[in-house]
């Protein structure tokens, strides 16, 4: 039972301790509305910058089986600094708009020091 307990307990912490490092994407669940383009759909998200040691972001948009949806976005890779934020928009064509689940942003390292292990983080909104 003890050790359960201290499994559970450094779960929950290492989760609790890495919280505060990830970036942040807002609307967690985003809807589309129809764009100036037509057969085009478009949403607007916000990206929040948590972590100091990232600097660089790629947009994502996947199917439900995780497979890549054609897409385009104000910026497909952008550099954000630390606490801060930026908006995006996302297009997709609207005959593609009903496989498409996924909006994610990914951290991108470019650092070429191998003695620094960079945990890269994944973040996704589902779309509504």
């Amino acid at each position: 039972m003890y050790c359960k307990v201290k499994l559970l307990l450094s779960v929950v912490f290492v989760f609790w301790a890495s919280f505060g490092f990830a970036h942040e994407m807002t609307p967690a669940y985003p809807k589309f509305v129809t764009s100036y383009i037509d057969d085009v759909s478009v949403t607007k998200m916000k990206l929040f910058n948590r972590r100091d040691d990232v600097s660089y972001y790629e947009v994502q948009v996947f199917d439900n089986d995780w497979e890549s949806v054609p897409f385009a976005s104000t910026n497909r890779i952008f550099k954000l600094g630390y606490q801060k934020s930026t908006s995006f928009e996302v297009y997709i064509q609207t005959k593609d708009l009903k496989y498409a689940v996924y909006i994610c942003t990914m951290s991108k390292n470019f650092k070429q020091d191998k003695k620094v292990t960079i945990v890269a983080s994944r973040i996704c909104s589902k779309i509504d």
